[in-house]
């Protein structure tokens, strides 16, 4: 393992953190610098392991919360509700990407002009729905009924194409049900829990004969990398929405992929 080789996964592990909970697409980063740098991992695991670091960090802030759930769980038909409904949620994303999981590997991480062109497409999708006028009904996540989670369930799936952004596509999906725009990041931020934890084991389990030590060195640091960034983003991120919206995500969006574009074909 080269100091270079330790350098990028670094480098990519705190890109992962910064944006895995903001609606940029993590994914789309990780591969257009990958790509910039002449990263390669087996398999592109390297991309999806270090995405638990980033659940980490959310069970770190949010143990608090968690720990009074798993308590009253029992007793409190509000925690199980709520419990319900992250499953719920998740549900869409585990069947779907179980059977489109060599697709998504094998040919969307393949194609870097779809994952610049969802990152513009989803940049504008964004702002639409940053500047319409909503009505809100929903400002806890603890009391999105069942339906509306389901609902954001199904558009978390759309975060399979590259670029889409799995926090991008759960929020809009909330905002557009009624949430309000801390509700629906917070709603985001449980989701991400069995849904990345479930990406993680099932990527290990369908690549584990084909990683090496030093892959799974690689993942380490990039994990380490991704937890510390992640845990910066986790806590101020909700009061950074709400006060500025995620207009300023659209445009960081829109501004990746157009350069991500002339880039690719100008270097064709």
């Amino acid at each position: 393992m080269q100091f270079n080789d330790i350098f990028d996964a670094t480098l990519l592990g705190l890109i992962e953190g910064l944006t895995e909970f903001i609606p940029v697409s993590s994914t789309a980063h990780l591969l257009l610098v990958g790509r910039a740098i002449g990263w390669s991992s087996t398999g592109h695991s390297f991309e999806v392991l270090i995405q638990l670091g980033a659940v980490l960090a959310v069970l770190s802030v949010y143990f608090g919360k968690l720990w009074h759930l798993a308590v009253t769980l029992p007793s409190d038909p509000r925690s199980r509700r709520f419990v319900a409904s992250i499953l719920l949620a998740f549900l869409p994303a585990a069947i779907i990407g179980a059977m489109a999981h060599g697709f998504i590997k094998g040919v969307l991480f393949e194609t870097p002009a779809l994952v610049c062109t969802a990152l513009i497409v989803g940049g504008f999708i964004l702002l639409a729905i940053d500047r319409m006028p909503r009505r809100v009904r929903y400002t806890d996540a603890m009391d999105f009924p069942p339906l509306v989670c389901l609902i954001i369930g199904f558009f978390q799936c759309l975060a399979m194409i590259p670029g889409t952004s799995r926090s991008g596509a759960t929020i809009v999906g909330a905002l557009l049900m009624g949430t309000d725009k801390r509700s629906a990041a917070e709603f985001s931020f449980f989701l991400a829990m069995p849904t990345m934890a479930g990406a993680f084991a099932y990527d290990l389990i369908k690549n584990r004969d084909i990683l090496s030590t030093n892959d799974l060195a690689l993942i380490v640091i990039g994990f380490v990398a991704a937890f510390i960034s992640a845990l910066f983003v986790v806590k101020f991120l909700l009061d950074f929405v709400s006060r500025h919206g995620f207009a300023p995500f659209a445009w960081w969006r829109i501004i990746v992929g157009t350069i991500g574009l002339v880039a690719l074909y100008a270097f064709a």
